[in-house]
């Protein structure tokens, strides 16, 4: 059964799906988030990163209502944080959940859909859709306790999706996945974003997080460190790495139109490129200047090399 795609209205990509100001979250004498500003747009997967401990999972919990701050303002979907005008169009994955395990797969949606006011009718339709989406429709009857670690993420991350939400919360929702599940994890996000809904991605898996998000915040000790757009990153700078004999200074120097860096050494050259466009461009001069090129490696900054370099060694995940 192919679920039905519930296309959000324009009025809700008209504004942001998450905005704070200053939010702050003090237990006792820890700090878990400090002054966080954060504007998420409707309709991007954004990406929500750090280490252990740098209260990520505190920040989600502020904007779902279940923590109060103790400074600064919160507003999901143009409400304020708690607000239930939000919260019921909000989807939300815990990364420890616990549901009951005496139900079935089918009950348990059943108990979240009339949580949300579904009718049985409503219901009898969204539950059968939804265990098809996450490949469960063959396990509908049987009890949560008798459920694998994949199992019981794919339930979980069902249950975030009931009610269409305009945003969903993802904490860890590829933990415990085999590959088949991470890419049906994939695949759902790249479903909600086309639909129109916004995704906040929380992941250790960071190579998940590359493939699957438009943009990134790294945090480190309840602070905010920096944001990238992932796209602008792929499209950015390039060092490449070229086996080659038969080059010389001055056919180095010629690569200066296309090489924002140059070093050469025994049979390595390695350059830096500002766009991958130039690459063509340099294997027809290297060629033409009867260089043999036996081999060019392109090499991109991974967005686990861009964490370490932003978050630091010290603050591994």
């Amino acid at each position: 059964m192919t679920p039905s795609i519930q296309q959000l209205t324009p009025q809700s990509s008209s504004r942001p799906a998450i905005q704070t100001h200053g939010l702050r979250k003090v237990f006792g004498e820890k700090i878990a988030v400090k002054g966080l500003t954060l504007e998420v747009a409707q309709g991007e997967v954004f990406g929500f990163l750090g280490p252990n401990g740098a209260g990520k999972s505190t920040f989600i919990k502020m904007l779902l209502g279940l923590v109060a701050p103790t400074r600064g303002e919160a507003f999901v979907l143009g409400h304020a944080a708690g607000d239930v005008n939000a919260r019921k169009k909000v989807g939300f994955l815990p990364e420890h959940f616990r549901f009951y395990d005496w139900l079935t797969a089918a009950e348990l949606l059943r108990f979240h859909g009339r949580l949300y006011g579904m009718t049985d009718s409503q219901l009898r339709k969204r539950v059968s859709e939804l265990l098809d989406l996450v490949s469960l429709w063959p396990h509908r009857e049987k009890r949560l306790r008798e459920f694998s670690k994949g199992m019981l993420q794919r339930i979980g991350l069902a249950q975030a999706l009931l009610n269409d939400p305009e945003l969903i919360f993802l904490d860890e929702p590829t933990s415990g996945l085999d590959p088949v599940g991470r890419r049906l994890v994939r695949d759902i996000i790249r479903q909600q974003r086309s639909r129109g809904a916004t995704v906040f991605l929380n992941s250790h898996l960071l190579s998940e997080v590359e493939i699957t998000c438009d943009r990134v915040a790294f945090i480190k000790h309840g602070e905010m460190l920096e944001t990238r757009r992932l796209q602008e990153e792929r499209g950015s700078e390039i060092d490449v790495l070229i086996r080659a004999q038969n080059w010389n200074t001055a056919i180095l120097e010629g690569l200066a139109p296309w090489a924002l860096s140059i070093c050469g050494e025994g049979e390595r050259l390695t350059l830096r490129v500002a766009c991958a466009e130039a690459l063509p461009e340099i294997i027809r001069y290297l060629v033409s200047q009867d260089v043999k090129v036996y081999e060019m490696t392109p090499q991109r900054t991974s967005l686990e090399d861009l964490f370490l370099q932003i978050v630091g060694e010290d603050g591994g995940l």
